[in-house]
């Protein structure tokens, strides 16, 4: 296809103006993109959402797996704890294949590597020193880090045509000493050197795997002519996520990208089960060639949903697919926990003239004046006790203890903890009184 890209560009040159040939039906993939660094979904309940994505309209699953892929020594640092185990990733990769989900790996070869240098081991082999983000190109040793992460992919994988090697985000690039020193030989370029690397990864999956495609993202190749392009175009497929349709090498695909987080030191973007109604959304438009109230009444019935509309988000239920009781939740305290508890503490004015953090410090309160805010303040805490303990649960099914950790450090303890505080000071102070 990038001829057909280069015909057009010329074209336009000559005042002309030629459409992209659609790609027929059996070329088009709608895939998932799994990103799993940092708090990947128990392998269960992944397998237990498969089929909901392929009846959703999802041909295939983009899986970037980063830490939670179970690397054999000498790479076994690069595992979190929680990663999967192999057999988990083989029965989850068997069901993948029953329900005719294509595979395509993703493992990060140049930027997004924090989940690798920030290890001591292999820290030596970042581009910049300070940073762990980006790979030094020029080092052989990071190239070998890199063909022995693909090499124990591809052993947990079996009939693939496509395996992604990221490249997306190299931060700093060229920023490194042994960069600077590069760039100013004579015609190097930062685009040259991002190159150069890739082509030394793409040409060795190649000649390792024949029969697989490499793929990169696209966002580090924008700015680099065609001409460039074409001398590596023949070994790789260029992708461009969610927004658009990528035409290379014969495959159309649209891969919808949810990113869990940004980056490896992040924090949670958004919960899987959260996302849901969004990804069914888009792949269902995907599908049926744009949103209409059709592709809206599909959505409503394969997730069990009365209304995809936002304000019925506020109803006890929102859905009947897995993990549909977490949205329902984490909607509750999204919208809800942090704005009741400012409403107590931060506009009532019982609480903001006469319990003031003055108030509460020396333990004064008024006899008459507690006995307007201290029934709803009790009855609040309570209340969210409930929920946050439901939330909890649900999300302890469906993800690792330290993830569920994390969601409620960030979403739900510093408005608790603020509305506990209050309760507790009310109490001192009703104690110090009598």
């Amino acid at each position: 296809m990038h001829s057909t890209r280069r015909a057009r560009t010329a074209g336009a040159e000559r005042g002309e103006e030629r459409e992209r040939p659609e790609p027929s039906n059996e070329m088009r993939r709608r895939l998932v993109h799994l990103d799993l660094k940092g708090a990947p979904p128990r392998a269960a309940y992944l397998a237990e959402v498969l089929p909901l994505l392929r009846a959703m309209g999802a041909t295939g699953l983009l899986l970037e797996y980063e830490d939670a892929f179970p690397y054999a020594p000498p790479l076994e640092a690069l595992s979190a704890p929680h990663a999967y185990s192999r057999t988990e990733l083989r029965q989850l990769l068997g069901r993948a294949a029953e329900l005719g989900l294509e595979v395509v790996p993703l493992v990060q070869s140049f930027g997004h590597m924090e989940f690798a240098l920030k290890h001591k081991e292999f820290a030596h082999l970042r581009e910049v020193k300070l940073f762990p983000n980006a790979l030094n190109p020029h080092k052989e040793e990071a190239l070998a880090l890199v063909r022995a992460m693909i090499d124990r992919v591809m052993e947990l994988h079996r009939d693939l045509r496509w395996f992604h090697i990221g490249c997306d985000e190299v931060y700093y690039l060229g920023e490194g000493e042994e960069s600077k020193e590069w760039l100013q030989q004579q015609g190097n370029t930062p685009e040259k050197l991002c190159l150069f690397h890739i082509k030394a990864v793409a040409s060795y999956v190649v000649s390792s795997y024949p029969t697989v495609t490499p793929i990169v993202w696209d966002d580090m190749l924008r700015g680099i002519s065609e001409e460039t392009l074409a001398g590596v175009s023949p070994v790789m497929g260029i992708w461009g996520p969610t927004a658009g349709a990528a035409y290379d090498l014969g495959l159309c695909c649209r891969p919808g990208c949810g990113e869990q987080r940004y980056d490896h030191f992040s924090v949670l973007c958004e919960l899987f089960p959260v996302a849901i109604p969004s990804l069914a959304v888009c792949l269902q438009a995907l599908e049926n060639g744009g949103y209409s109230e059709k592709v809206k009444e599909n959505v409503e019935k394969l997730l069990g949903m009365s209304n995809l509309e936002l304000d019925t988000f506020m109803s006890t239920s929102t859905g009947t697919f897995p993990g549909s009781n977490i949205l329902t939740l984490v909607t509750q305290v999204s919208f809800y926990l942090k704005s009741s508890v400012d409403e107590l503490l931060e506009r009532n004015r019982y609480v903001t003239g006469w319990f003031s953090p003055y108030h509460r410090k020396r333990k004064i309160i008024h006899p008459i004046i507690m006995h307007h805010f201290q029934p709803d303040a009790i009855s609040l805490l309570s209340k969210w006790n409930a929920v946050v303990q439901d939330l909890q649960a649900a999300m302890e099914q469906v993800f690792h203890k330290c993830t569920v950790e994390e969601w409620m450090e960030e979403n739900v303890h510093p408005s608790l903890e603020k509305l506990q505080q209050v309760v507790d000071d009310l109490d001192k102070a009703i104690k110090a009184q009598n």
